[in-house]
C-alpha cells in the first residue's frame, strides 16, 4: 500500500452536503462526476493530506444507497494508492483476504478498484484504489 488515496463518505445528496464541507469546514471542492460501474455521482473534497470523496447514491439498488438504507450516511470505505491491483489482488488472496470482487471494476477519476470485504479486515471496508498511468 502506497497511501491512503481518500475517505469515501456515503451522503444522500452531494449538493446538500457540499455546503458543509466547502463553506463550514472550508475545503476545497476538486471535481464531481458519474461513476456508472459504481452506481454513484461522486465529489471530490480537497482536506490537505488526503481527499474526501462524496458518494451518493443514483438509484435505491446500488451499493451505496444500501449501505445509506442500512446504516445511514457516514463512513464508507478507506482507500489505499496500489499500483499493480491485479498482482496486490492475488497477493491478498493469497494471505487469505476475501475480496468483494474477482476483477478491478472502473472508478473515479479513471482508477481501477476492487474492495476488500469487511469480514476479512476487522469491520472496515477497504479499497484498493490504482490510478497507474493517471498522473497522481
Amino acid at each position: 500500500m502506497r497511501k491512503v488515496d481518500h475517505v469515501g463518505i456515503a451522503v444522500k445528496s452531494i449538493d446538500v452536503s457540499l455546503d458543509y464541507y466547502i463553506h463550514t469546514l472550508g475545503l476545497t471542492l476538486l471535481a464531481v462526476e458519474e461513476v456508472a460501474s459504481q452506481n454513484v455521482r461522486v465529489a471530490f473534497i480537497d482536506a490537505g493530506n488526503i481527499k474526501l470523496e462524496l458518494l451518493e447514491p443514483l438509484g435505491e439498488d446500488g451499493p451505496i444507497a444500501k449501505f445509506i438504507e442500512k446504516r445511514g450516511e457516514g463512513v464508507h470505505h478507506i482507500a489505499f494508492g496500489v499500483t499493480d491491483i491485479r498482482s496486490r489482488m492475488a497477493e491478498l488472496r493469497e494471505k487469505g483476504v476475501q475480496l468483494l470482487q474477482e476483477e478491478p471494476k472502473p472508478g473515479a477519476g479513471g482508477a481501477e478498484v476492487a474492495f476488500l470485504h469487511p469480514k476479512s479486515s476487522f469491520g472496515v471496508l477497504y479499497e484498493l484504489c490504482d490510478k497507474s498511468g493517471k498522473g497522481d
